[in-house]
């Protein structure tokens, strides 16, 4: 059954999973969504016997149904290879009473790696299917995470380009210098004064300027997204959560059928939208638990029916949460308004134009699978030193706080369903806020020296991606206002 794409927006046309892919966003300023889902049709008693390469082929030809398998299985072979630290690519940890998806074992320690690897392959491949004259240029702005594992993914693929935008006191030291030390003639990093949702804002602004768009073209380029707008981001994060219900069968933890939860750390709502879609495909899971940071406009939303982005930005110790303005909610969005794009459009309009929107009865009634809430700084800090202290096991601050809204979901609710959570990233990209958290005495190392400091205390080798940019030369310095962003991406392309 061939799986093809439309707008949430409704006013582009219907296209293949490689031209959504290519395109990033639709021409409407809508986000490409699938027209059905399908049901993975594979047995669990097979599915539990693959390894994590044959489950993404599994799932993508689903849902990617205009690539080849031969293409497919090439995009997945170059993707989750030796880049990796462990054979199982997303092995699962037991402690503090629930399953950890560690989804931080590639190039850059977060779970983007785990899209990001295969985005660029995915693209290219879409590119010559499509017979695309022009070099792509992949704009992004990242709360800290997607940048870093996109200009990995991007660095030197030929035909590319990749321009990434990050708030400039807005992301943890280790990951402005992943960023800023990354190499490739075709990579620029650009810092900006503003937050990530000012950079994101300009960003689609980019995306949807047609005079801009028509410049670029004439100069040989076109816009791509390596955000988890790209439905070519979405996809391929449906996998884990399969792969992590398959290993716990696999492993005895629960029974073919048995239901689990799923918790995921979220701003953006992408990492959670792709578990949602792999519940529609079939995956046996009981309820979505959505965690926020101190920016809990998404626990607000869950609780109220009312998205309101009209409040204080936090900076907090999860920086690749601090996101208002949550953009793959729209997805979910036109799933419950009945794919009623003319609704969707209208709410989606309401927010931009006076930052909030607010869904019928009948809407709300539609997100029984969620549950939302939040974590402040001292619970998230909290937790992190309660897990060490009870189970010897590490976790980063976004995982952490998904750790803690675990705990509170248990105590309202006594559900005793087997829980996954989704460890979104490595401690060590946040080792001032984990040292701080489960030990005294260190407030004059630097970062590298706290990372030092944190592989003694914990046993846990030093990842090769944190000892790679201890002396690496900063390459990317350039800092701008975020006004400045489209004449910055001229510039850098070279157009007058």
């Amino acid at each position: 059954m061939q799986v093809l794409y439309q707008s949430t927006r409704g006013k582009g046309e219907t296209v293949t999973a490689s031209q959504a892919i290519l395109k990033g966003l639709s021409d409407d300023g809508g986000l490409f969504v699938p027209t059905s889902i399908p049901k993975l049709d594979v047995p669990m008693e097979k599915l539990s016997n693959m390894t994590y390469q044959e489950t993404a082929y599994e799932v993508m030809s689903r849902l990617l149904t205009d690539f080849t398998e031969e293409e497919l299985k090439n995009c997945i072979a170059k993707a989750y290879d030796e880049k990796f630290d462990t054979r199982e690519i997303a092995p699962l940890h037991q402690a503090d009473g629930a399953y950890f998806l560690e989804l931080y074992h590639g190039a850059t320690i977060a779970f983007k790696d785990m899209a990001l690897s295969i985005l660029p392959h995915l693209m290219t491949t879409a590119a010559k299917k499509n017979q695309a004259k022009n070099e792509i240029v992949i704009l992004t702005a990242t709360s800290g995470d997607t940048g870093k594992a996109a200009l990995a993914g991007f660095a030197d693929v030929p035909g590319t380009k990749i321009i990434v935008f990050y708030p400039k006191h807005g992301v943890s030291p280790i990951q402005e210098k992943q960023m800023v030390t990354q190499k490739g003639d075709n990579t620029f990093v650009v810092g900006i004064t503003g937050n990530f949702d000012d950079a994101q804002t300009a960003v689609k602004k980019m995306f949807n300027d047609k005079v801009l768009a028509a410049e670029l073209d004439e100069a040989g380029f076109q816009f791509s997204s390596a955000n988890s707008i790209n439905i070519g981001r979405l996809v391929p994060q449906i996998v884990y959560y399969v792969y992590a219900y398959a290993s716990l069968v696999r492993q005895g933890k629960i029974n073919d059928g048995q239901e689990i939860n799923v918790v995921v750390p979220t701003g953006n709502f992408g990492n959670i939208l792709a578990a949602f879609y792999a519940k529609q495909m079939g995956l046996p899971i009981h309820k979505l638990i959505c965690a926020s940071n101190e920016n809990k406009v998404l626990y607000d939303f869950f609780s109220t029916g009312t998205y309101d982005r009209k409040r204080d930005f936090i900076l907090t110790t999860s920086p690749s949460m601090d996101i208002l303005i949550s953009s793959n909610l729209e997805r979910l969005i036109y799933r419950i308004t009945g794919e009623n794009a003319e609704k969707c459009a209208e709410l989606m309009q309401s927010l931009s134009q006076g930052g909030e929107y607010t869904i019928t009865e009948e809407m709300k009634e539609k997100l029984t699978d969620f549950y939302g809430n939040f974590c402040s700084e001292e619970e998230t800090k909290d937790t992190i030193r309660e897990v060490f202290a009870d189970s010897h096991y590490v976790i980063d601050t976004h995982t952490a706080v998904a750790a803690g809204v675990y705990k509170k979901y248990l105590k309202e609710t006594e559900d005793t369903t087997p829980t996954v959570i989704a460890s979104t990233a490595s401690p060590y990209k946040f080792t001032r806020s984990v040292m701080d958290a489960i030990a005294e005495g260190h407030e004059d190392l630097d970062d590298f020296g706290l990372a030092d400091a944190l592989s003694e205390l914990s046993g846990v080798p030093l990842p090769k991606a944190v000892e790679e940019i201890r002396t690496a030369p900063v390459i990317h310095d350039r800092v701008v206002d975020a006004p400045d962003m489209p004449a910055t991406v001229k510039n850098i392309l070279g157009i007058q």
